[in-house]
């Protein structure tokens, strides 16, 4: 009777970062075309060019891989925007965050209730999408705060990003169309600013 030897442990194969770059977009592609619950490891390699085994290799499960593409993704959009004055930020955050709503709204829609049941998931969509433009909003404020335009505790303040993430989430839903620089800019100068005290000039509401 011969005995079956212990699995061994699978070594990760060496892979470029432009390759490695190539899995992730595909991922992602995947994600934004049909979904997490559709999207396959055999899909994936499909789409790279790759056999399967190489991302079971490197990755060992879908979640693994999502999230690696996710936290591979992120990127701060906002970072830069510093215009002087809070509701010129605000104004050119909306323009950003425009042109990317068709983008990362379809990839917060596609992972939808998945998100919810894997910590993993969760943890990289919020590196990905979530934290770097929590960041840029509390140094907004916090310029604005400086300069005298608000109160540090301003009640409104801690609703500025669900606002803003929130209508570009929402706007799909009500009209059927992403959010556009236009419809942004509208609702920070209709619904942002003046929660904040500050008419659309920037200075506080008379």
């Amino acid at each position: 009777m011969t005995s079956t030897p212990p699995p061994s442990t699978a070594r990760r194969s060496k892979i470029t970062p432009e390759r490695e770059k190539e899995f992730y977009d595909a991922v992602l592609e995947q994600l934004r075309e049909h979904g997490y619950e559709a999207l396959t490891m055999e899909g994936v390699a499909a789409r790279a060019s790759c056999g399967k085994s190489t991302l079971y290799r490197q990755w060992k499960t879908k979640p693994r891989l999502v999230a690696a593409a996710l936290r591979a993704n992120r990127q701060g959009t906002l970072a830069a925007v510093d215009t002087g004055t809070l509701a010129g930020d605000l104004r050119e955050a909306a323009r950003i965050a425009a042109g990317t709503s068709g983008r990362d709204t379809r990839l917060t829609q596609a992972l939808g209730l998945a998100v919810l049941g894997d910590e993993e998931l969760q943890s990289a969509l919020r590196e990905a999408l979530v934290e770097p433009e929590l960041t840029a909003f509390d140094a907004m404020v916090e310029r604005a705060v400086a300069r005298g335009e608000i109160a540090a505790d301003h009640p409104a303040v801690e609703f500025l990003p669900a606002q803003l993430m929130g209508v570009l989430r929402i706007r799909p839903v009500l009209d059927g169309r992403y959010a556009d620089a236009d419809y942004l800019v509208r609702f920070v100068d209709a619904v942002m600013l003046p929660s904040l005290g500050l008419a659309p000039s920037g200075g506080p509401t008379p």
